[in-house]
């Protein structure tokens, strides 16, 4: 199994589609960055993440998140999407979304990686979507099982 630097890291990565609908990035194209609504009413600026490079970036190297953004990562079908935290310089709450945007998972502040091998974090259910945020954003926010997020994806880049 891959593991690559998103999310500090993806192990698992797709493919660039979405809804059946394909969104081409060149390696060299700076992500493209939407609104993400939580289910509080705030809306981060959120880097949509669907280049195997991106994704394999994230977090990475990063000291910090702004706390008005977020990070998408978007996969070609539902799976276990694993994220580890190599690399990364700050804690982040890690969510799971389904094919509708609702919320399947949860990790809070999931710390940085200390330790060879990295902790691996999972969902208990498949996810279509995984979105970061800074650490303790997702409670505070109510982005909790069951709710939803909302975002347009965009057409192509």
């Amino acid at each position: 199994m891959l593991r690559s630097g998103v999310a500090c890291s993806i192990r698992r990565i797709g493919l660039a589609a979405a809804f059946g609908t394909a969104v081409a990035i060149s390696a060299t194209a700076a992500p493209a960055v939407i609104p993400l609504k939580l289910p509080s009413g705030k809306v981060l600026q959120s880097e949509v993440m669907i280049s195997d490079e991106d994704r394999q970036m994230g977090l990475m190297f990063r000291s910090s998140l702004p706390l008005d953004h977020g990070m998408l990562f978007l996969f070609e079908q539902p799976d276990f999407h694993a994220i580890w935290m190599k690399n990364c310089k700050f804690p982040i709450d890690i969510v799971w979304l389904d094919e509708q945007k609702t919320i399947v998972h949860v990790a809070e502040k999931v710390p940085p990686c200390q330790a060879d091998p990295c902790p691996v974090y999972e969902p208990l259910r498949k996810a279509f979507y995984v979105v970061e945020l800074n650490a303790g954003q997702a409670r505070k926010e109510k982005a909790v099982v069951g709710s939803r997020l909302e975002f347009t994806l965009p057409a192509s880049r």
